[in-house]
């Protein structure tokens, strides 16, 4: 008996404990979170036969797949510690996305108070953010993101950055001391990890943006340069290559519809040579009830000084069957001129000079 009231007593006094700790645990918040998004795409031309392709894509549908962690803490005074580590993956396969890295998307801690946040580690930088709000497609398995890859990968590794918003005005920047450490290919992995003595521009890259939102419009613009270095991918294999990206993106709402669109401007001064580019898009988001969503596109690339010219059109239907689960179904045709061979769908193929036309249905689930 005395040894059930002993046990009993402990117990109380336990729980006792932990019930009084639980306004200090307060000032600190973890939160899981992820998407889930898959389906099925079909596309013609995807080779140089003219043949079609069916396939559950790995990159991306609507949005890519992901699992994440974030946390913060309440410092006192206005300041709080924070942290992300987000990690994509590709649903048809279980395996890793962003380069095989176990927190590709994001991995990073930071402090933030009235003057904005810090943060250090792996982040997106300014170039993603720019068009977060104006492309109204997205990272969609048809979208701009199949014209440039680097648009929905636009992250750096071994990055400082500052984010802070005043009154409507955004301003922001980073500055990685080696831009990607991953040398596993595509626009995630460009074997560019620097840090190298002596020479300070190695795989360096630097990000800007400055923007104004208001409750009906906002516009932003960034700067994105990135350095190269021996082994890097993409022709910028000396730290006297650079790949630049400036940005000029917008957007208005019309009630409950929003119009977005932008430009970007890229200039590459490669191993193999100089090529100019600018890429226009324009979009359009309207409600059609309560449940579903219109979202149309169209967006151009422009290869100066060639006859490489690609036209994109795509339009996505929406049906939220919930807040958190909807089906949706996207169709996209792609124009390419001259010598060019941009698929329609992220990550796809498509035939040097042919056109494409694309379909796809899928699910998303957000938790």
């Amino acid at each position: 008996m005395n040894k059930s009231v002993c046990g009993a007593t402990a117990l109380l006094a336990a729980l006792a404990c932990a019930f009084c700790m639980q306004p200090a645990m307060a000032q600190s918040q973890v939160a899981i979170y992820g998407i889930i998004d898959t389906g099925v795409v079909y596309t013609t031309n995807a080779n140089a036969a003219g043949q079609s392709a069916l396939k559950m894509p790995s990159l991306t549908a609507s949005f890519p797949s992901r699992l994440g962690f974030k946390g913060t803490e309440d410092l006192g005074g206005g300041l709080q510690a924070q942290f992300v580590l987000e990690t994509g993956f590709s649903v048809d396969t279980g395996g890793m996305g962003q380069g095989n890295r176990i927190f590709g998307r994001q991995s990073f801690v930071a402090l933030k108070g009235a003057y904005g946040a810090v943060m250090l580690g792996r982040q997106v930088n300014m170039t993603y953010l720019a068009t977060a709000k104006s492309d109204v497609m997205g990272p969609n398995i048809f979208s701009i993101s199949s014209i440039d890859a680097y648009i929905p990968n636009a992250r750096s590794d071994n990055a400082i950055g500052y984010l802070g918003t005043f009154s409507g005005v955004t301003v922001g920047a980073t500055y990685s001391f080696g831009r990607d450490n991953s040398s596993a290919g595509g626009a995630s992995a460009t074997n560019c990890g620097g840090e190298v003595a002596g020479n300070a521009r190695a795989c360096r890259q630097v990000t800007a943006l400055l923007g104004y939102d208001s409750k009906n419009y906002g516009v932003t613009s960034t700067y994105d340069i990135m350095y190269g270095n021996t082994g890097a991918a993409n022709g910028l294999t000396s730290s006297d290559n650079t790949d630049q990206r400036v940005s000029l993106n917008g957007y208005v709402m019309l009630g409950e519809t929003k119009v977005g669109g932008g430009v970007i401007d890229r200039k590459i001064r490669a191993a193999t040579g100089k090529t100019d580019s600018d890429l226009y898009y324009l979009g359009v988001s309207t409600p059609i009830s309560v449940q579903l969503t219109l979202d149309a596109e169209i967006a151009r690339l422009n290869v100066k000084g060639t006859a490489n010219k690609s036209t994109l059109s795509v339009a996505r239907l929406t049906y939220a069957l919930s807040k958190r689960t909807a089906i949706y179904s996207s169709v996209g045709y792609m124009q390419n001129g001259g010598t060019a061979a941009i698929p329609l769908d992220v990550g796809g193929t498509v035939g040097v000079g042919r056109n494409q036309f694309g379909v796809m249905g899928g699910i998303r689930h957000m938790f």
